[in-house]
């Protein structure tokens, strides 16, 4: 392979990206991916009459082993066994890398409430985490921490009382370290209203019926921003929530991520792919590797 084993593990990183997802369903081929999979050591490691779905597979797992774990395995851990496996596409909204003040939550959950995740992998350093925390919690009713087992205790330390932590095991489990609490009258309306589009930002205030104000682009967000002010945190966060759930629905792909591998479902869902780039990514899965390493 002629690669360090950190070059293995960025190779590898980035070959998780939505932007290698996007190059695969542009064309159902991927010059970037097969540069990438030429920076380890899985084309060696496969058998004969492999394709690339078992490349990907055997490239994730090789992501997982401790020490080697990227927030990619964090991120997609999570989608897994909460957004696909405890909920579904069509009745919970999975969101990635969502503003919050001055933070970017790393995966937000809707369901009957709003769930931020700020993932922090053995391979994170904590030293942002509480005014990361502290944004999430004005925006959001409900913040969880995604870590290592050898990263809690310094993460409980850290996070105040009401944040939930989960820990993800060497076998890929994820472990309530503490419960979240859902609190959505602690967050700052205005807060909140930052994450939203103008248009959705209307759909809330006729929610709770109040009328969008009827103002020139150049004073909308000001006038926005007065009225939110004045609202019910709680009342805000429901119609909020209710709002982004239809607005941002990812459920026209629940049919086409089912039939992905694992290892790639969670860089799909966030690649935003329409329909042809579903069909050639999953067409792609299904070649063979000796055609894949001469992709150019």
């Amino acid at each position: 392979m002629g690669t360090s084993a950190s070059g293995e593990l960025a190779a590898l990183s980035r070959l998780f990206s939505p932007a290698a997802m996007r190059e695969l369903g542009r064309s159902g081929r991927s010059p970037l991916v097969a540069r990438l999979l030429q920076d380890t050591s899985v084309p060696a490691d496969l058998p004969g009459g492999a394709t690339l779905r078992d490349a990907l597979d055997l490239g994730y797992a090789k992501l997982t082993k401790s020490g080697n774990r990227d927030d990619y395995v964090y991120r997609s851990s999570v989608v897994e066994k909460i957004a696909l496996g405890r909920h579904n596409l069509r009745t919970a909204t999975v969101l990635s890398e969502v503003r919050a003040r001055a933070s970017k939550a790393d995966l937000v959950i809707l369901n009957g409430t709003a769930t931020a995740y700020e993932i922090k992998s053995e391979r994170d350093s904590l030293s942002r985490l509480t005014s990361q925390l502290s944004d999430y919690r004005s925006v959001f009713a409900s913040v969880t921490v995604v870590t290592s087992p050898f990263q809690t205790d310094a993460v409980l330390r850290l996070a105040p009382d009401d944040v939930g932590v989960l820990a993800l095991s060497p076998r890929l489990r994820l472990q309530v370290v503490r419960e979240t609490q859902d609190l959505p009258e602690r967050i700052d309306p205005t807060a909140l209203l930052e994450t939203l589009r103008s248009s959705e930002a209307a759909q809330v205030l006729e929610g709770i019926g109040i009328e969008a104000p009827d103002v020139p682009n150049t004073r909308l967000w000001a006038e926005l921003r007065k009225l939110f002010a004045d609202l019910d945190p709680a009342e805000v966060h429901q119609h909020a929530v209710s709002v982004l759930k239809r607005s941002r629905s990812r459920a026209a792909q629940e049919a086409h991520i089912g039939t992905l591998p694992p290892s790639i479902r969670t860089a799909a869902l966030f690649g935003d792919l329409d329909d042809g780039a579903r069909a050639n990514l999953s067409v792609a899965t299904s070649t063979l590797m000796s055609s894949v390493m001469n992709w150019s």
